[in-house]
This record gives structure tokens, sequence and C-alpha cells, in this order.
């Protein structure tokens, strides 16, 4: 007979296991979903992906850096480095040693983005990276959709469904107040507010703190009906989408969700690669 671990189970020295990731309150970021095994090259591939983006959308994003390290006092962890050297470094030379940190990679794989930190979550066909500002989750969301119908070429290999998140919290209900609150006010609340016809879509994975019903009528009810929004579950103008990831609730407001295949970029180049053949068809006949 074979023998048994301490637990009582068969021991099994080929099978690996790995350490499931958590997704911190604060944090904004994307997800993306590939075929089952495909998760390091998705992960990586997005990345990329969203660099580019980040160039071309936020090219001034090392003056952001800058101007956030002065205002928030990020240089705190620089100067406790620095009076462990005996030196003490003015303002300008943390700030300037933040971005040479972040530019060499430093504490980050060289692959990735200073504004970019891909995430091992432990889970079967889902990834995720963690965006940081300037660059906003949605707007890079849109960017890939946009290049990925406008260009009719395939860019991805392995990157299917994006699911942005503008930020997130831990996974209590009150905490979900908080977050509805902070995430619907510009899409829902703002000065002037026209009527909206609205849907909400809940995604939860190894999540079981709150139930989805519950979760749709507390977000529902955030919207609120002093502005005449409606629920249109088919010809929604904004998607609330909100998901539900182990401790972490994330929420973003989307537009033009159905136009871009609901950001499924394999679903974008299919749909585009049988509009062009039935195009061709038509002229040909």
């Amino acid at each position: 007979m074979g023998k048994r671990s301490a637990d009582g189970s068969n021991g099994n020295k080929n099978k690996k296991y790995k350490v499931s990731g958590f997704i911190d309150p604060n944090t904004a970021g994307i997800y993306a979903t590939c075929n089952r095994g495909r998760e390091l090259g998705c992960r990586k591939e997005l990345v990329n992906l969203l660099s580019e983006k980040i160039d071309q959308l936020y090219p001034d994003w090392e003056k952001y850096i800058e101007e956030e390290t002065k205002n928030t006092g990020v240089e705190e962890k620089l100067e406790e480095e620095s009076s462990s050297n005996g030196k003490e470094l003015s303002v300008e030379d943390q700030i300037k040693q933040e971005l040479e940190l972040m530019k060499s990679g430093k504490g980050r794989k060289k692959s990735s983005h200073p504004l970019l930190q891909p995430m091992e979550l432990g889970c079967e066909c889902l990834v995720f990276v963690k965006v940081r500002k300037p660059a906003v989750p949605v707007d890079l969301v849109y960017a890939l959709c946009e290049e990925a119908s406008s260009t009719k070429q395939k860019n991805s290999r392995f990157t299917q469904k994006m699911s942005p998140i503008t930020t997130s919290v831990s996974a209590s209900m009150d905490e979900l107040t908080k977050l509805a609150n902070r995430v619907l006010k510009p899409h829902f609340h703002a000065e002037n507010q026209a009527p909206v016809k609205f849907a909400i879509q809940v995604t939860r994975r190894n999540f079981n703190s709150l139930e989805k019903d519950d979760i749709i009528k507390h977000v529902a009810g955030a919207v609120g009906k002093e502005n005449n929004h409606t629920v249109d579950l088919k010809n929604f103008d904004k998607l609330i989408m909100v998901e539900c990831f182990k401790n972490n609730i994330g929420m973003s407001v989307v537009t033009d969700f159905k136009k871009y295949e609901k950001f499924n970029l394999q679903q974008i180049f299919e749909k585009d690669m049988g509009e062009l053949t039935l195009s061709r068809v038509t002229n040909d006949s």
C-alpha cells in the first residue's frame, strides 16, 4: 500500500498547489478571462496591450506621479531608506529616485509598465492587472476595444472578455454602500442630471459573502429614483458592472457594452471578420 499523508489522504507528489491571491480594497484594475491553462500568457499579453495604451493616452503620466508624490507624501518610504543610509534627500531628489525605481523595474517584473501590476489570482481562466492613476481602467478597455473594432486586426491571442473596475472595497454590505455612492455619483447624480436607462451586472467568482440578488437591490437603491432613472435590461444606456472576487467587490459604470461585444476582444474580431466576409460575398455576387 502507498503511504498516506497526515490528514489521511493519499499523497501525490506530482500535484502542485497554487497560493490564491487576494485583491486589496481601493484597488482599480482590469479582470480578463482566457482559456484554461492560458492564464500566464493572458496576463503578460494584457500588460503589453495596456502598456501601449497608457503611453498613448497618458503621455505625461510621469508628471502626474511627481505631483502625486509631492501632494500625498509618498516619499516617506524613501525618507526611511535615506535615513538608514545616514543621508537626507530633498523632495526633488526623492521624486527623482521614485521615478528611477519605477523605470528600473525594481520590485516589479521588468515586462510590466510602472502604472500596472499583474497579480496572481490562483484562479483558472481569470487574470487581473492592477492599474495605477492617472490611468483609468474603463478608458483603457474602451481604447483596446475601439482599436480592435476599427483596425479589424487581431492583436490578442489569449485575452478574451475584459471587466474594468474603477475601485473596490472589502466584501460587506456597508462597504458596498460606500463603493456605490462613490462610483455611481458622476454617472447618476451629477448636476443637471438627465434620466438614464441602466442595468446591473454582477459577476461572482470564489465569492459567497453576499448574495447576488442582495447586491443588485443594494446597487439599484444607490442609483435612486430622484432623477427618474429606470432599469432596462435590454436597451440600457449605462451598465453597472459589479465584480466580486473572494474578499473584494469592484465596480465600474460603462457604456457601449453591447457595441463592443461585452468587451470581448475575441468576439469583436470574430464579428468584424464575419461582417468583412459577408461584405466580400455581397460585392462579388
